[in-house]
């Protein structure tokens, strides 16, 4: 990383701020042959934001995912009320804005949750609320858009996390903004999914990237599909849902039931015998470290999630699909045998043409699907 201080190329001012080596190497280039900042792509910004129940994240991007900016990160003060959660949402946005080294041209929004970007509400996330009675209540049919671009002067755009997470690994990560149908899986907290069209995979007059969002915008929650009717409980109050094997928490609780049925792993040593500091990455260090356990553990794990997937690959016939969410750090332990599991139940002549791969953007998903979301909402607003 370097400092770089009023850096000054045609129109674009480089506030004195830590930018990506890439990103220092093309202007050097740039410069070194005369060319204009816009011929290396650097000239126009978005500000991506990822908000969600703790946090709030924001930074500005160039149009091709480049880093513009600091990132900014504060507490989105999720249960105070709508008009904080705008508040702290707002500042955070300022502050991307105030970094970047032009005047960002748009601004996308990733919220958890059934969000509707057509009228700017969020529909239904359980990630934001109040306690009434001593009952959480969820947000519910709460507007987002309009108040919060009476604090930000920018066109704004907003949906899914999950869906914007896919959006921004179509663009800038393992989909190359080409691939014909992507389909993204991302495992943390819980299941989420998005899917990503292009018109080559749809029948009739579509341009493209498409994102499938379903008629009422509220869709493609591939997390919530059923492989196991009967099966683990979801905590949406299903049962036998790929969000009920995959989620961290399900994780947590097979490794914590294996030990306490006797069964001897490192995973004892590691977490020095308290069962409530296992995690994910633990089990994951522990597969490193030729722990057979942890190892038999994400085989587990995986062998549902390639269920998932097989069912996506049978639905979509997508050419990629990839894993993210932190969940996926895990790497070749969770991702081979779900691999195994897809092939094993999808189609062979669908699952023949799909790639499934980790995604390359885990840690700013959100915030980076926010900027592809505001460049593809430009795109949409001008036509």
């Amino acid at each position: 990383m370097y400092n770089l201080y009023a850096l000054n190329i045609d129109s674009v001012n480089l506030r004195e701020d830590t930018i990506s080596e890439n990103f220092v190497r093309r202007i050097l280039q740039a410069t070194a042959s005369g060319q204009n900042a816009k011929l290396v792509g650097v000239s126009n910004c978005v500000v991506g934001v990822d908000l969600g129940g703790t946090n709030v994240r924001a930074c500005a991007y160039f149009e091709n995912g480049e880093v513009a900016g600091k990132k900014f990160e504060n507490p989105s003060r999720g249960q105070d009320g709508v008009q904080a959660v705008i508040e702290a949402t707002a500042s955070t946005i300022q502050q991307a804005i105030s970094a970047a080294p032009t005047k960002p041209t748009a601004i996308g929004l990733a919220i958890p949750g059934h969000v509707n970007h057509t009228s700017g509400v969020v529909r239904w996330s359980p990630n934001f609320g109040r306690e009434v009675n001593g009952v959480f209540e969820p947000w519910k049919d709460v507007p987002v858009r309009e108040p919060l671009s009476k604090l930000v002067d920018l066109p704004l755009f907003m949906d899914n996390d999950a869906n914007m997470a896919a959006l921004g690994e179509y663009r800038f990560g393992t989909g190359n903004n080409d691939s014909n149908a992507f389909v993204m899986f991302t495992l943390g907290t819980g299941v989420g999914s998005g899917i990503i069209l292009s018109p080559d995979s749809v029948l009739g007059d579509a341009k493209g990237p498409l994102i499938v969002v379903g008629g009422n915008h509220g869709g493609a929650e591939l997390g919530h599909t059923i492989i196991n009717v009967d099966g683990l409980d979801c905590t949406a109050g299903t049962y036998g849902t790929l969000e009920a094997y995959c989620q961290r928490d399900a994780i947590i609780r097979r490794a914590q039931y294996k030990l306490v049925r006797g069964r001897q792993s490192l995973l004892n040593d590691l977490c020095e015998g308290d069962y409530s500091r296992i995690t994910p990455r633990l089990i994951s260090e522990a597969c490193d470290q030729g722990d057979l356990v942890s190892q038999e553990i994400f085989r587990e794990i995986g062998s549902f999630l390639g269920v998932g997937i097989a069912n996506a690959i049978n639905t979509f016939a997508p050419d990629i699909v990839a894993i993210g969410g932190q969940v996926s750090k895990a790497g070749k332990w969770l991702l081979e045998p779900a691999i195994l599991s897809a092939q094993n139940n999808a189609i062979s002549s669908l699952f023949n043409d799909c790639t499934i791969v980790p995604a390359q953007h885990v840690e700013d998903a959100g915030m980076l699907g926010g900027a592809a979301l505001a460049i593809e909402g430009t795109k949409w607003s001008k036509k």
